[in-house]
Order: C-alpha cells, then sequence, then structure tokens
C-alpha cells in the first residue's frame, strides 16, 4: 500500500511539473507574436533589471520593428 501511494504521488508530482517549467524560446515567440499580430524575426535571451527574459524581435502588419519582452519565469510580456 505505501509503493502504491508513493508511486501515485510521484506521477501527480509529474503531471504537474510543465506549470513550474521556464517559458522556452517558442513559447516567447508564440506569446509575442500573439501580442503584436506581427511575424518574429529573432529571439535571444537576455537579463533586464537582475530578471531573465526573452528578448523578441518583431515586425507588425504596419512594417514596423518592435521589440517585445517576455518574462523567462512567467512566460508573460512586459
Amino acid at each position: 500500500m505505501k509503493l502504491l501511494t508513493a508511486l501515485t504521488t510521484a506521477l501527480l508530482m509529474t503531471l504537474t511539473l510543465p506549470a513550474w517549467a521556464d517559458a522556452s524560446r517558442d513559447d516567447a515567440a508564440a506569446t509575442a507574436q500573439r501580442s503584436s499580430g506581427g511575424r518574429v524575426l529573432a529571439v535571444d535571451k537576455t537579463d533586464k533589471g537582475g530578471r531573465a527574459v526573452w528578448r523578441v524581435k518583431v515586425v507588425t502588419p504596419q512594417g514596423e520593428v518592435r521589440v517585445i519582452l517576455v518574462d523567462v519565469a512567467s512566460g508573460r510580456p512586459l
């Protein structure tokens, strides 16, 4: 019974791991594309004020080049 409980607990913990994972390069690109409506040109990881961020360069439908910062920890645009 203890083994079953331990295995169930381990399984449940592994199912929730992706929620704790940092945003990937592809996640950041998708977030920036959704928020700008444009096309992603480049994605680089950098540091802004002690916080890890993805720096995503996009070109908007109007032809403007913009840089969107996406928080690595949350995956949200800053």
